[in-house]
């Protein structure tokens, strides 16, 4: 089974539909601020697909352009401008930004009740405690995917490859919750795990988030696993652009040995955009 991160984002946003309606009818439109400082490429492109996202289920998404020397000053002034800003009921502070900032101080800015991309320390320590608030984008995505391909991770295996703050870290909570889509027994590998092929083949659900492309190969799969492919890597490739995107997983030999397996482009990335609308309309709905 190739699970299809583009039709299950759809159903996602399809059903934000009508909360999105009943906002409108008490006269609230859910916005998003986004701030973007620097010229990466990488995040520009990913800014212009969020706001065709919420242009598309006529939400308010505004982007606010920073130069790549703006000062830590000149960033926290507008986070709290736009905490104070009743327009916008979650911001966003794209990453990563210049090297210059201290990106954890920016984060902890934002005020929690706006914390859009759900990685406030305080959405996390929420998160760790089974207490409702705003999730991070890219692990509620991926257990909508587990959830819609009908994967319940109750009694199984879950092994991640990549221990960071957006992906790895939360998803192992998530995953290990005592709650629906949760009650799987998590292990969380990384660099500098021994072994880890022996580990990866015991897993029932594998999730990858390397950051290096096509690492993962058969070689790290039990037959019949799920696999979650998180990585975006833009390759050198005889084409057109002169390029691809092409994950962390080898698609095209574990795809023969997985009993389901996430594709890149068009899995996980397109969840993780939906579930910025999700927290978007959430906040709007419990804050305005």
């Amino acid at each position: 089974m190739i699970i299809n991160g583009r039709e299950i984002s759809d159903k996602v946003r399809s059903g934000l539909k009508s909360r999105i309606k009943d906002l409108k009818g008490k006269g609230v439109t859910p916005g998003l601020a986004v701030i973007l400082v620097g010229d990466d490429d990488a995040s520009k492109v990913y800014v212009r697909m969020k706001q065709k996202a919420f242009d598309k289920l006529n939400m308010h998404s505004k982007t606010f352009n920073l130069p790549a020397d703006s000062t830590q000053e000149d960033i926290l002034d507008l986070i709290q401008e736009l905490n104070n800003n009743d327009n916008y009921h979650g911001i966003l502070l794209q990453l990563p930004v210049p090297e210059h900032l201290d990106e954890m101080a920016l984060l902890e800015a934002i005020a929690p009740e706006k914390d859009a991309d759900g990685i406030h320390p305080i959405s996390l320590g929420r998160m760790m405690l089974g207490i409702e608030g705003p999730l991070p984008c890219t692990p509620h995505g991926i257990l909508k995917m587990l959830e819609y391909s009908d994967v319940d991770p109750e009694g199984k295996h879950a092994v991640l490859i990549g221990r960071s703050n957006i992906v790895g870290k939360p998803l192992s909570n998530l995953l290990s919750l005592k709650k629906d889509m949760g009650n799987a027994t998590v292990t969380l590998c990384h660099s500098r795990t021994k072994n880890l092929k022996e580990i990866t083949r015991q897993a029932d659900i594998l999730v990858v988030s390397t950051g290096q492309p096509e690492m993962v190969t058969s070689e790290y799969v039990k037959e019949g696993a799920v696999v979650i492919d998180v990585g975006v890597n833009r390759v050198e490739a005889d084409n057109e652009k002169g390029y691809k995107l092409t994950g962390d997983v080898k698609f095209d030999e574990v795809v023969e040995k997985a009993g389901a397996i996430s594709p890149v482009p068009g899995g996980v990335g397109p969840m993780t955009i939906s579930m910025l609308l999700f927290n978007t309309v959430y906040l709007a709905e419990r804050y305005s």
